[in-house]
């Protein structure tokens, strides 16, 4: 009798733990935070696009639902040059881009994406998570009140599209290319033009004659702009970024503001989709 007592009793106990400890999930699970994701790609683009969409589901998922992110591609909420202000400002919670963008904000925004005739994809993990680099990284972005973190790599890209032959380092002068970052800089240096614009605007740059060139990826993504419709030279390999480095950026407090579990599944999420963004641009579905 005392037996069935004892466990009667502990019965008892347990289901009101039990209550108490599903209270408890239930109020952490029903904390749910909206947040939209910018990018400086075209909505859903082959790579780049789907490489956002990836994050923003991985995100979802690992979350098990608490973070739910809407991406919105270049120029739906922000034009693509606004990605950085966007996030930074608050409009955005989160943003996908290449710090090669923000060489107007900081110059060393550049290294972070490539450095010409540097590291490779693999290198540049390496540098980032245990070399330093991400530290780095995060003490330039946290002047502007955001957090980054690798979230993708383009691997080696290709030397562009051209309008006319390149036989030798004479005939890159005067040429107006699409180049952004330090690679930009090493053809001005060889007297070149340099000129930054967004994805969207290649073709019909390069197809009117707006710029010379215009270097973008792989063939992979080049293709899905068709450019080799609007030029008829196609140079490898480019040795203005052997390893590009994409980033998320999210509002540091925003971020700061999160339960340390949902920082670090953040964080995780972005790293995931840096080791499943394959070389050929193409990121987990």
């Amino acid at each position: 009798m005392q037996r069935r007592d004892f466990f009667k009793r502990a019965g008892g106990a347990s289901l009101v733990l039990g209550a108490s400890t599903f209270g408890t999930k239930t109020a952490q699970a029903g904390t749910e935070y909206k947040w939209k994701m910018v990018t400086a790609w075209p909505k859903n683009f082959p790579g780049m696009g789907t490489g956002a969409n990836r994050l923003a589901e991985l995100i979802g998922e690992l979350s098990g639902g608490r973070i739910r992110v809407k991406v919105y591609g270049a120029g739906e909420l922000v034009p693509a040059f606004e990605v950085f202000d966007a996030v930074a400002q608050g409009t955005a919670e989160m943003g996908h881009s290449s710090a090669s963008y923000w060489k107007g904000k900081s110059e060393t925004a550049q290294f972070f994406t490539a450095v010409p005739f540097g590291m490779t994809a693999q290198e540049r993990n390496g540098w980032l998570y245990h070399g330093g680099g991400l530290a780095l990284w995060t003490e330039l972005y946290a002047g502007f009140g955001l957090v980054p973190a690798p979230a993708g790599n383009t691997g080696v890209q290709m030397g562009g599209w051209f309008n006319r032959k390149i036989k030798s380092l004479a005939d890159l002068s005067g040429l107006k290319m699409r180049i952004p970052g330090l690679g930009g800089e090493i053809l001005k240096r060889a007297g070149g033009t340099p000129v930054n614009l967004p994805g969207s605007e290649l073709f019909i740059a390069l197809q009117s004659g707006a710029i010379d060139a215009t270097e973008w990826a792989e063939p992979y993504n080049d293709l899905a702009f068709g450019l080799h419709k609007a030029a008829k030279y196609y140079y490898y390999p480019g040795v203005h970024e052997p390893g590009s480095t994409l980033e998320a950026i999210i509002n540091r407090a925003v971020f700061e503001a999160l339960p340390a579990d949902l920082q670090s599944i953040v964080l995780n999420a972005c790293k995931g989709t840096l080791q499943n963004y394959l070389p050929c641009g193409f990121s987990g579905g």
